[in-house]
């Protein structure tokens, strides 16, 4: 299929090294787009920048901090002179619960996950004309609570509820603004999944696809969410999770008992 949908539009994507930023900045690319790619890493951004063709351009960006964030989306209008497409990806997790957080933990997954969002928008919105997309990763975590992910779950569910937020108030501006709500994929982010036994087949397990998503399959939601197919869709928030929150949680009595499983 040879699709363009996303002809000479400029699309500014954070955390976009690796995981669901890399694969989605590869689709980007590959239907047309200008891609800016910021990461907090130097060298993952600019290999992917020179895979992706002469018109990708990497910036080391560290989405915490205000400064940083103003300068890649000026160096984006700079270069292309508007942004079309805004994909707040960037993020970080943190292991704890409330007392177990310290006060710089909180504050450092705060900053990465809802800050930087409002960073990139306000800076971007200004620049982004009628029928642009923006879209946030949020997660799964941010419709629900986990064990242990206090910072996580407060930040991620903060960008559900700003992404309604600006998606009201900017349709009048022609903008559109989604947040896509991942489950469990297999990222740099999750690796450590795979260093405690039993945790990868366990987790698996309460996901009905019986699996982990690849990045590519997220950035296709994310395209979707871009694209001008997505043209009605403003203040929604896409789950792509494999099922996992659709399960009540209950248990499936078939695994216990001799009951027909079809």
């Amino acid at each position: 299929m040879n699709l363009k949908r996303f002809e000479n539009k400029v699309a500014v994507i954070t955390g976009a090294a690796s995981g669901i930023g890399a694969a989605t900045a590869r689709v980007f690319a590959r239907e047309g787009a200008h891609v800016v790619l910021a990461d907090i890493g130097d060298e993952g951004g600019r290999t992917l920048a020179q895979d992706l063709g002469p018109t990708a351009l990497a910036m080391r960006c560290d989405v915490s901090k205000q400064k940083d964030v103003e300068a890649l989306i000026q160096t984006a209008v700079d270069t292309h002179g508007r942004i079309d497409i805004l994909f707040n990806n960037a993020g970080i997790g943190s292991y704890g619960n409330t007392v177990e957080t310290t006060a710089e933990q909180w504050l450092n997954v705060i900053a990465v996950d809802l800050h930087s969002v409002f960073y990139a928008c306000h800076a971007a919105i200004p620049h982004m004309p009628r029928g642009s997309a923006i879209v946030n990763t949020a997660s799964i975590s941010g419709l629900g609570g986990d064990h242990r992910f206090a910072a996580y779950n407060a930040a991620k569910g903060a960008v559900v509820n700003y992404t309604r937020s600006m998606a009201v108030d900017h349709a009048r501006d022609g903008i559109r603004v989604n947040a896509l709500c991942p489950g469990l994929v297999d990222t740099p982010i999750t690796a450590g999944v795979h260093q405690i036994p039993g945790l990868k087949e366990e987790w698996t397990s309460r996901i009905p696809l019986q699996r982990a998503a690849q990045p590519e399959e997220m950035a296709e939601v994310v395209a979707f969410l871009a694209s001008d197919a997505a043209s009605y869709v403003t203040g929604s928030i896409i789950v792509a999770d494999g099922g996992a929150t659709a399960h009540t949680g209950q248990p499936d009595i078939a695994r216990f008992a001799d009951l027909p499983t079809g």
